[in-house]
């Protein structure tokens, strides 16, 4: 028997989808990483001149007010029919406030974290970007032991520094880190990375308690909200709407592939390849995101790649792709983090 769309999303029912089997996890779990990875590349097209727009000149906040203004209708749908089936259920009706906390959390992560990223996009080249804010696992790491008491192991230190001499090769020697106000992108993305850490580390007990469906469209409608209070404030002081009917239809093409490649449709692959294969596992496949970053970032963004970029960004694939691999495999009950948090 096929599972209703309510089941469906809620992560409920048994499935009989012909791609049902294991092996399609391995599938869903890799298109999503690659789909997640091009959210740089949208961005930086964005940001290319041309259609009577200047270099730049598209401001982050709206490409992120466009991003969650085609996507927030679904995440509204989704909490709707979550809700609905918790409501006709024995189970616990989510408390209100585990719901505004979500909502806050979200703030901090869809907003805060994501103005950060998509602002230092103007300054960094897609391949950096998603390099550094590939490390982010390091700063849960970090975070951890500074409040939490948590005790790294030897090996994972040693994973840690393999990663980070990476990134040192790429900016003694890389050609992608030629590129104007560089410090200042990687410091928004350094602060982007860290505060996304926390997001995760405070995640984990509301997740715990709403699941992470309905814990993610919480964030998401919450982080929407603000975002859109953030633009109207923005272009009533300069008199100028960016999201009116003025912006070239270039922008809007890639506010819808912002929403929905690179956002909603990776998320549910995900969240599929999480139920077929495990969590692990497809964090695993997650190695392929800064890959595919680097693939398009040279044939479609022009971007260069040398030696040194080549052999820094083989280094931190390596170090952090084993921290993750051990840190999990040291912690037998990982978080199941949504996938929207894939970064």
């Amino acid at each position: 028997m096929r599972p209703t769309l309510r089941e469906y999303v809620a992560g409920t029912g048994q499935s009989s989808l012909p791609m049902s089997g294991p092996n399609w996890g391995y599938v869903f779990g890799a298109l999503g990483a690659v789909l997640f990875s091009m959210k740089a590349i949208f961005v930086k097209v964005a940001y290319q001149p041309g259609s009577g727009i200047s270099e730049n000149e598209i401001d982050a906040i709206t490409l992120m007010a466009m991003r969650l203004g085609f996507s927030m209708p679904i995440y509204l749908l989704i909490m709707a029919l979550v809700l609905r089936r918790i409501w006709h259920s024995d189970k616990e009706n989510p408390k209100l406030s585990d719901m505004v906390l979500a909502g806050a959390l979200g703030i901090l992560g869809y907003y805060i974290c994501a103005f950060l990223d998509i602002e230092a996009l103007k300054y960094v080249t897609a391949q950096l970007e998603r390099l550094i804010l590939f490390t982010y696992p390091v700063f849960v790491l970090i975070l951890s032991a500074v409040f939490l008491g948590f005790r790294p192991k030897f090996l994972s230190v040693v994973f840690i520094l393999i990663g980070y001499s990476g990134i040192i090769v790429i900016f003694a020697g890389g050609d992608i880190t030629e590129s104007d106000n560089l410090w200042l992108g990687v410091g928004m993305l350094l602060a982007c990375a860290i505060l996304f850490a926390a997001f995760q580390l405070l995640a984990k007990p509301m997740i715990a308690r709403l699941g992470s469906t309905l814990f993610t469209c919480c964030a998401m409608i919450a982080a929407g909200m603000v975002i859109f209070t953030h633009l109207t404030v923005q272009n009533l002081e300069s008199g100028v709407f960016q999201t009116a009917s003025n912006l070239p239809l270039r922008i809007w093409m890639i506010g819808i592939a912002l929403a929905f490649l690179s956002t909603l449709i990776p998320s549910f692959l995900v969240n599929i390849a999480i139920g077929r294969i495990g969590a692990q596992a497809t964090a695993t496949l997650g190695l392929l995101s800064p890959v595919a970053t680097i693939i398009f970032a040279i044939l479609w963004l022009g971007e260069p790649f040398g030696k040194y970029d080549a052999f820094g960004t083989l280094l931190t694939l390596i170090g952090i792709g084993l921290y993750s691999w051990h840190s999990r495999k040291s912690d037998p009950t990982p978080p199941k983090y949504p996938a929207a948090l894939h970064k």
